[in-house]
C-alpha cells in the first residue's frame, strides 16, 4: 500500500544570498587582516629648530588700482601713465622678477585696463594678476 505525502514536494534550490553574505564577510577580513600585516620602520630624528626666524609680510609686489575714471593709484598716491612707466622702470631696474597685481573698478573702460597692461608688459614684467570683483556694483 502506497500513501501519499499531504506536501507536494519542492526542488532543492541553492540560496544564494546568505553566500554573498559571507564573501562580504570574508573580503572585510582579509583587508583588516593586510592591514595590520603591514610593518611601519620609522627613523627617530632630532630636526633642528629655527631660533630667530623672521618672516617678511609684505612681499615685493606692485599693487596698481585704476578707478571708473582711468586714474592710477599706487600706494595710495595717483599717478599718470607716464609717470607709471618711470615708477615701473625703476621697481624693474630693482627686482626683475616684480609681480605686477591690477585691481580695476568694475566700471573701469576696457581700453585702459589692456593699455597699462600692455606698458606693464613692454617693461619686461611676465607676472601681471587682474583682479576681477563686484567692485562697479556697489553704490556710491
Amino acid at each position: 500500500m502506497r500513501l501519499s505525502i499531504p506536501a507536494p514536494v519542492r526542488k532543492p534550490r541553492i540560496e544564494i544570498i546568505p553566500l554573498i553574505d559571507v564573501m562580504f564577510f570574508l573580503l572585510a577580513s582579509f583587508m583588516m587582516v593586510s592591514l595590520t600585516m603591514q610593518r611601519l620602520r620609522t627613523l627617530n630624528i632630532d630636526l633642528p629648530s629655527a631660533t630667530a626666524a623672521r618672516s617678511n609680510p609684505k612681499l615685493d609686489l606692485l599693487e596698481v588700482t585704476i578707478d571708473r575714471t582711468g586714474d592710477l593709484f599706487v600706494e595710495n598716491r595717483r599717478y599718470t601713465l607716464a609717470e607709471f612707466k618711470i615708477l615701473l622702470h625703476n621697481r624693474v631696474s630693482a627686482n626683475a622678477r616684480l609681480p605686477v597685481y591690477v585691481k580695476p573698478h568694475g566700471k573701469t573702460p576696457h581700453g585702459v585696463v589692456v593699455s597699462l597692461i600692455d606698458g606693464i608688459r613692454a617693461a619686461g614684467i611676465q607676472k601681471i594678476s587682474v583682479a576681477i570683483g563686484d567692485e562697479g556694483l556697489k553704490q556710491e
